[in-house]
C-alpha cells in the first residue's frame, strides 16, 4: 500500500521509534545518495515472520534453503567468521559481542521509501500507519559516559605493523587489512539515539541499524560488498582514504592527493584484481570487467577511492553461491586472500564477528544488495559490551604512523556520536 507522507524525515524517525519496540528489525538507509544500483532510499523490515540462526557450520547451505522457502523480502547479516566455513581457517580471538555467525529473517512488516514515496507491506497496513503516527520521538540522549579501551597501544600497533611488513618482504602476502578493536565494558547506551546521531554526523549511502534482540549494529558504511541487478553482479571495493577539510581549497587538495597517490592506487588495484578473480567463480566467461577504477567519492568525514567491478552471473550459480564465492570481501582481507586472513587471525587481538561481514537483503525480484560492515558500532546490551573496529591496508610502502592516524580518522564519526571526540589517541 502506498501512503502519502507530509514530512518524510519525521516519518522515518517515528518509524524507527516504532520499530525499536520489536525484538528484531533491520533499517537500511541510503541517506539520499543516489546511484544507479540503489533500489530504494530507505528500508525498514520489522518483526519476525520466520528466521534463520546459524552459530557455526553449514551456514551457506542453510541460507540457500531459507531463501528457497521465502521468495519475498528477507534481510540479515553474515559475519566475517563465516570464512572458517569457506576455507580451512579458525577464529580464537576475544569475542565480547557473541553475535550468531549468520542471521536472516522474513519480516512481518516492511516499509520502503523511494523518491519520497512510502510503501508499506503488512497484513494490517492501517494499524502500522496508526502505530507509527502515535510515536513521539524525544530529544536524543547521547551523553552516556563511556570509558573506552583498546586492544593495542599506539606503540604495540606500530610494532605489529612492522612484523606484518616482514611477511610482505618475504612474499607471504602482498597486502592485508589489519584491524584493531576499541571497546567498553559495563557500557549502557541508547542504541536508537546513538544511531540517529551517527547517521547525522556521517550520513553514508549504505547505513544500517540492525536490532537482534539484545544485540545491535549501528553502521555508517560507505561500501557496497556485492549486489545483483537483473543478472549482473556488482562489487565496489574501497581502498584509499583521505581527510575532509572545512576549507574548500584544502579539501580539494586532499582529494587530488588521494586521486594521484601511488600507495593508495596500489592498494586499490590489488584488491580490484582480487575481486575480479572472486567474481570469475560466478561469472559468464569473459564478462568480468572493471567499470570504474580509482573513482573518488566524497562523504561527510572522508574522501574515498572506490572502484566498481561487474560481471554477468552464470545461470547455474545461485545468488547464495555468488555471495559465498566472493566472501569475505577482498577489501577487508588482502591478497593472497587465505594467507592474509590466516595472518590477521594471528596478529589481531579480537574476533571480527559482524565487523568485516555484510548486512543486506534479498528481494522478490531476485535482486540483492549487501554492504561491508565498516565504520560500525556494535553493542551487546545484555553483556553491556560496546565495540568498534577500524583497519587499514598494510603494503610494502605502508607507514605505521600514518596507518594508525588513518584508523583514528575512520573512527572519528563513531567517537563523536559517543561524545568521545578529542579523547584520542589512547596510550
Amino acid at each position: 500500500m502506498k501512503v502519502r507522507v507530509d514530512d518524510l524525515q519525521e516519518f522515518k524517525r517515528k518509524a524507527l521509534q516504532w520499530a525499536s519496540l520489536f525484538d528484531v528489525f533491520c533499517c537500511l538507509d541510503s541517506n539520499d545518495f543516489h546511484d544507479q544500483y540503489s533500489k530504494f532510499d530507505f528500508l525498514l523490515a520489522v518483526g519476525v515472520e520466520n528466521e534463520l540462526i546459524v552459530n557455526n557450520g553449514a551456514a551457506f547451505p542453510a541460507l540457500e534453503e531459507f531463501r528457497k522457502q521465502h521468495s519475498g523480502w528477507i534481510t540479515g547479516l553474515l559475519t566475517y567468521d563465516l570464512k572458517n566455513e569457506i576455507e580451512d581457517l579458525s577464529s580464537s580471538n576475544i569475542d565480547g559481542l557473541q553475535f550468531p555467525e549468520l542471521y536472516f529473517f522474513a519480516p512481518k512488516h516492511l516499509i520502503l521509501v523511494k523518491n519520497e514515496e512510502v510503501e508499506i507491506i503488512a497484513a494490517e497496513t492501517q494499524q502500522v500507519i496508526d502505530e507509527i503516527a502515535l510515536q513521539k520521538p524525544g530529544q536524543a540522549n547521547t551523553e552516556e559516559e563511556i570509558s573506552l579501551n583498546t586492544r593495542f597501544s599506539h606503540n604495540e600497533y606500530v610494532e605489529t605493523v612492522k612484523k606484518i611488513k616482514e611477511h610482505i618482504n618475504r612474499g607471504d602476502i602482498y597486502v592485508t587489512n589489519f584491524c584493531q578493536e576499541f571497546y567498553a565494558e559495563n557500557a549502557e547506551i541508547s542504541p536508537l539515539d546513538i544511531f540517529i546521531k551517527l547517521n547525522s554526523i556521517s550520513p553514508n549511502p549504505l547505513s544500517a541499524f540492525f536490532k537482534l534482540k539484545n544485540k545491535y549494529v549501528l553502521s555508517a558504511s560507505p561500501e557496497r560488498f556485492l549486489a545483483k541487478r537483473e543478472g549482473k553482479l556488482i562489487s565496489q571495493p574501497i581502498k584509499g582514504t583521505a581527510k575532509r577539510y572545512n576549507n574548500a581549497v584544502d579539501d580539494e587538495l586532499s582529494k587530488q592527493r588521494l586521486r594521484g597517490h601511488p600507495k593508495e592506487q596500489q592498494e586499490n588495484v590489488m584488491i580490484v584484481d582480487l575481486v575480479r578473480n572472486d567474481l570469475t567463480k560466478s561469472a559468464i566467461q569473459g564478462t568480468v570487467r572493471t567499470e570504474e577504477l580509482f573513482g573518488i567519492y566524497s562523504f561527510a568525514q572522508v574522501h574515498q577511492m572506490i572502484s566498481t567491478v561487474i560481471c554477468e552471473k552464470r545461470h547455474d550459480i545461485s545468488d547464495v553461491e555468488a555471495i559465498k564465492n566472493t566472501f569475505p570481501m577482498g577489501s577487508m582481507t588482502g591478497a593472497p586472500k587465505v594467507s592474509a586472513m590466516r595472518l590477521m587471525e594471528h596478529y589481531e587481538r579480537s574476533r571480527r564477528g559482524v565487523y568485516s561481514g555484510a548486512i543486506g537483503y534479498f528481494n522478490p525480484d531476485g535482486d540483492f544488495d549487501f554492504s561491508v560492515v565498516i565504520r560500525t558500532l556494535l553493542y551487546n546490551a545484555a553483556a553491556k559490551y560496546l565495540s568498534f573496529q577500524v583497519g587499514s591496508a598494510i603494503t610494502f610502502h605502508a607507514d605505521a604512523e600514518q596507518e594508525y592516524e588513518e584508523c583514528l580518522l575512520k573512527a572519528q564519526a563513531i567517537l563523536e556520536a559517543l561524545g568521545l571526540h578529542g579523547s584520542f589517541p589512547l596510550p
